[in-house]
């Protein structure tokens, strides 16, 4: 199954994609936001394009763990985003920015997603 990524901020949108099968993740350009309705848009044509079964959301957890105000304002955006008609997994996204620095990522946001999407991945292998 194919999955897009998102790393849902205030002034973008980091995305990736990947097949569960090889557990790896592609960044993807990442997308400037310009309110729903044209964020949506955007990641509908990307949707279709890379033939996308499934969406995998970062959801920003504080450090102990807990939902914080960001949180909540991803959990709408995920809302919103069912119109898109795409199963969507809400997944904590604690240190996934700071993961892809480490790596190097030339686009952090992008980094993010990817480094979301292959932790999505292994937790998924692991739970069998």
């Amino acid at each position: 199954m194919r999955y897009l990524a998102l790393d849902v901020g205030d002034r973008t949108i980091g995305l990736a994609v990947g097949e569960e099968t090889f557990g790896l993740a592609r960044a993807l350009p990442t997308i400037r936001r310009r309110g729903i309705a044209a964020d949506l848009g955007a990641l509908r044509e990307i949707v279709e394009r890379e033939d996308v079964a499934g969406l995998v959301i970062g959801l920003p957890l504080n450090l102990a763990g807990d939902s914080a105000y960001q949180a909540e304002r991803v959990r709408r955006f995920a809302e919103s985003a069912r119109s898109l008609g795409r199963p969507i997994e809400l997944v904590d996204e604690r240190f996934t920015t700071a993961e892809a620095a480490r790596r190097g990522a030339p686009d952090l946001d992008a980094g993010a997603a990817a480094v979301l999407l292959e932790d999505f991945f292994s937790g998924r292998r692991r739970r069998g």
